[in-house]
């Protein structure tokens, strides 16, 4: 009794658990987007010190889950190059201290969304081995110093010839991109041991609203998922812009 008490005592947890369940099935139906909102909603419980270790970790343990669901669609010869470029990339970002302006930050990921989803860069840019390797490279690089890379990893997934290979696979790229991530908060020292109930909470409820989301995303026909895809990749990145140019 004690122990599941540590996770209904406090409003704030039962809140952020419930955030996870909803944010966690958005993503699994749609392919992106519950990470992001998911962010939103716990900037507004948690100090900024636990924001981002607290989310890396639920948002891994979320990911792997769903590409544990869609393991059957995951392209892996895409996820070769982009756990070579990220490791290469988290390693020389790890080794920079810049202060990149966040501003530009997000215009720049912004353009390459939208610019992709939209054809403006051709898929041959961004297809075959090179791409994957120099996308997987910049976007744990821009990791270690901008958390919201999941529409810039998406962007490579958006011209898959099926739904869940386009969520399996994305899932299972950010679940490596998110524990570089957890490593290194463990690394410098983050204890995440003290938000254990909320950590535990938030992973189980993630994953059930994966298994819900899942369900969703059997029942969407594959133009109207290409659309919803392709609509809400286009509206996080018009956020970035929003968020760029008007904090």
């Amino acid at each position: 009794m004690e122990f599941f008490s540590q996770f209904f005592s406090d409003p704030t947890t039962v809140t952020l658990i419930l955030a996870s369940f909803f944010t966690s099935g958005i993503t699994a139906a749609m392919g992106i987007g519950g990470g992001v909102v998911l962010m939103a909603i716990m900037a507004m419980f948690l100090p900024v010190a636990a924001l981002v270790p607290v989310h890396g970790i639920v948002q891994m343990a979320s990911n792997a889950g769903r590409a544990w669901v869609q393991r059957r669609f995951i392209v892996w010869p895409l996820l070769k190059w982009i756990a070579l470029g990220g490791i290469i990339g988290a390693a020389v970002g790890g080794q920079l201290v810049i202060e990149l302006p966040d501003r530009w930050l997000k215009l720049g990921l912004a353009a390459f969304i939208l610019a992709t989803v939209w054809n403006v860069i051709p898929y041959k840019v961004i297809g075959g081995r090179a791409g994957p390797f120099v996308l997987g490279m910049v976007a744990s690089f821009l990791s270690m110093f901008f958390g919201a890379t999941g529409p810039l990893m998406a962007s490579l997934f958006s011209r898959l010839p099926e739904k869940k290979q386009t969520v399996g696979t994305h899932a299972a790229a950010m679940t490596m991109q998110h524990g570089i991530k957890v490593a290194v908060f463990a690394g410098l020292g983050f204890s995440f041991v003290q938000h254990w109930p909320l950590i535990v909470g938030m992973v189980i409820s993630g994953f059930l609203g994966t298994i819900a989301g899942s369900k969703l995303l059997d029942k969407l026909p594959e133009k109207l998922f290409r659309t919803l895809f392709m609509g809400l990749l286009t509206l996080l990145a018009l956020n970035m812009i929003r968020l760029a140019l008007w904090p």
